[in-house]
């Protein structure tokens, strides 16, 4: 199903509903009458792209170019600048027998300083979705990051347990006072976290709601910030880079390599 403001993909007992008036964010993921998001203009599940997470004060510097991003986190600038905009729907089908998809595109405008477009794709089947996004320049090369920001819920509300998350990170990014990398690595610390995390390995979080679901999510890509001190909901970010990774970890869109990154949750009922 598709109206200018959601569309819908169902395969069996799953389906998602993504809003490409809203960033095209995922505005609901359900799974055998389980809604595992956070429902709200602001929440669900959104795209961070051409960054992720905090960039100091707001500045990066690209081949000696200093640029200024409006700062709306407090001093810094948070979560990239495409989740707050309207998206154009590109695509919506079916790729297979069991498999239902639809894809969006976002061509950057002010206040990122250069032009290029972000593509983003949904693949749902009955018992996972793949979720890929790339970006692509139209002119000069830029730094950037892609990831994705889901706000799962604590509790499914059908009165079981809260829910549980276990990932073996190879370190921490020791975070500052700024809530920020230091640069230095550390032993992963118990929680609560809202925190950055390094898997060499590509990320696998496992989360388990006992009685009831558990969903893996997984990525090529080595970095994860988990954020569980919210009382009602966790959020586990699978990104191609740390926070401030424009200018600690960059990494270049150039005309002939765009950046692509692609995360998959997986399910089962218990």
């Amino acid at each position: 199903m598709s109206t200018e403001q959601e569309t819908t993909l169902t395969v069996r007992n799953s389906s998602v509903t993504v809003r490409p008036d809203l960033g095209a964010r995922l505005s609901s993921l359900v799974v055998g009458g389980l809604e595992l998001l956070r429902s709200g203009d602001r929440y669900g599940s959104f795209p961070m792209a051409p960054w992720c997470g905090r960039t100091r004060d707001g500045r990066f510097v690209n081949g000696g170019v200093a640029h200024q991003l409006p700062r709306n986190d407090g001093p810094h600038a948070i979560h990239g600048t495409v989740r707050g905009h309207a998206w154009n729907a590109a695509r919506t089908g079916e790729a297979e027998p069991g498999t239902a998809t639809a894809s969006f595109t976002y061509d950057l405008v002010e206040p990122w300083p250069y032009p290029g477009r972000v593509t983003q794709s949904f693949e749902l089947t009955e018992d996972s979705l793949t979720q890929h996004m790339g970006i692509e320049t139209y002119g000069d090369s830029f730094p950037a990051q892609v990831g994705w920001h889901p706000w799962f819920r604590r509790n499914l509300g059908n009165g079981g347990e809260d829910v549980r998350i276990e990932f073996r990170p190879g370190w921490q990014e020791e975070r500052g006072a700024d809530h920020l990398p230091t640069g230095k690595r550390i032993d992963p610390l118990p929680g609560p976290r809202d925190d950055c995390f390094g898997m060499p390995d590509g990320v696998t979080v496992l989360l388990t709601w006992p009685g009831e679901l558990e969903l893996t999510v997984k990525s090529r890509e080595k970095w994860v910030v988990v954020y569980d001190e919210p009382e009602d909901y966790v959020c586990v970010e699978p990104q191609s880079g740390p926070p401030n990774g424009l200018n600690t970890h960059p990494r270049l869109v150039t005309p002939i390599d765009p950046l692509e990154a692609s995360t998959t949750w997986s399910w089962r009922l218990l």
